[in-house]
């Protein structure tokens, strides 16, 4: 039997509800075709975060180090920790550390579910740069407190991280219809987007085959929403790459349909899959979260994991779920609970 050794981070709020969720499906699927995935679970989280002083251990890195991928279900809980403590205690040193530079959302309505446009035959792949960007972390303050107190964030935009994430994408849009949108703000930002933009024609005239159309953030989250279906594969930078996957969620359906990949293409490391919602704390423990977006991610995890004919049933058996109406949680008129969307993915297989 092939067995895959999986990391579990619940994390906070709904994160333990959707993980305990998806992995209901996921469960079933290692079942029915013939492989085993060996769970464990870390309590990462704000809590812990309140009793240690970290948001996980210091070797925390290191452990994960010897999984296969990691699955992971929320971060945050802005009441009592900072969400600039949490998320650079946990989910950004991830990233960073196993470089997962490619973040990867795919946006399209699932069977039966209704987005707030009227086009519904959209099919987006978003890849997002990961590391570095805007998301960086380099800067500081001074005089902090005081009239004059300053503070510097620096966005670091390296050719070898531009290169290698737009390469990414190309190869994705080429396995796929085609079409590459290149994500900038170059009028404004003349030298990070503008060494985004020449590396783009640079690898243009390798990928002839794609066709690619070079946009302003502005411009691209016009059109996202009032012509999605022109657009197939979307590349941008850990900032805009973060808000317009936003509004990819909003039009798929709303956040409990958007799942994620963090990927390192290279292997030798665990590769994180999420979905993007938050913490959810005004509906944690309540049972009313959506687990799609979680159990979309599975599906993800296990196409990464080489499971490919698991992960196109649980995707088929998602949207067998997905389309009757009577299935549907509270975010979407519905009345069915977090445990019962997931069981009845489960038995759809």
């Amino acid at each position: 039997m092939r067995n895959h050794a999986i990391a579990v981070i619940p994390g906070d709020g709904i994160g333990k509800e959707v993980i305990e969720g998806a992995l209901i499906p996921l469960r079933a699927a290692a079942s029915k075709y013939g492989f085993s995935l060996v769970e464990t679970t870390f309590d990462w989280s704000c809590e812990t975060y309140i009793k240690t002083g970290r948001m996980m251990p210091d070797d925390g890195i290191e452990t994960l180090r010897r999984f296969d991928a990691i699955l992971l279900g929320a971060v945050g809980w802005p009441e009592t920790v900072p969400d600039s403590v949490s998320l650079h205690g946990l989910l950004l040193p991830i990233r960073k550390r196993f470089d997962l530079y490619a973040n990867i959302r795919p946006h399209r309505l699932l069977p039966g579910v209704t987005g707030p446009l009227v086009k519904k035959d959209f099919d987006i792949l978003c890849v997002r740069e990961n590391t570095e960007g805007e998301y960086s972390g380099a800067g500081g303050r001074v005089h902090i407190g005081q009239p004059q107190e300053v503070a510097v964030e620096t966005a670091i935009f390296t050719r070898h991280s531009i290169e290698r994430i737009l390469r990414y994408a190309f190869e994705q849009a080429r396995a796929r219809r085609g079409q590459l949108a290149s994500t900038t703000k170059s009028n404004a930002q003349k030298f990070t987007m503008v060494l985004w933009d020449e590396i783009t024609e640079e690898l243009a005239a390798e990928f002839r085959d794609v066709k690619v159309t070079r946009y302003h953030v502005d411009a691209l989250s016009a059109r996202m929403i009032t012509h999605p279906e022109t657009l197939d594969v979307i590349v941008a930078s850990n900032l805009f790459g973060d808000i317009l996957t936003d509004i990819g969620a909003a039009i798929q359906g709303g956040l409990g349909y958007a799942p994620s990949a963090n990927i390192n293409p290279n292997g030798g490391v665990p590769s994180m899959f999420e979905p993007v919602h938050g913490s959810a704390p005004d509906i944690a423990g309540k049972g009313l979260a959506n687990p799609i977006a979680t159990i979309w991610s599975g599906a993800m995890m296990l196409d990464h994991l080489g499971e490919r004919e698991a992960a196109a049933n649980l995707m088929e058996a998602m949207s067998r779920v997905a389309a009757d109406s009577s299935r549907l949680t509270p975010d979407i008129g519905g009345n069915a609970r977090t445990l019962d969307i997931a069981q009845y993915v489960a038995d759809a297989l």
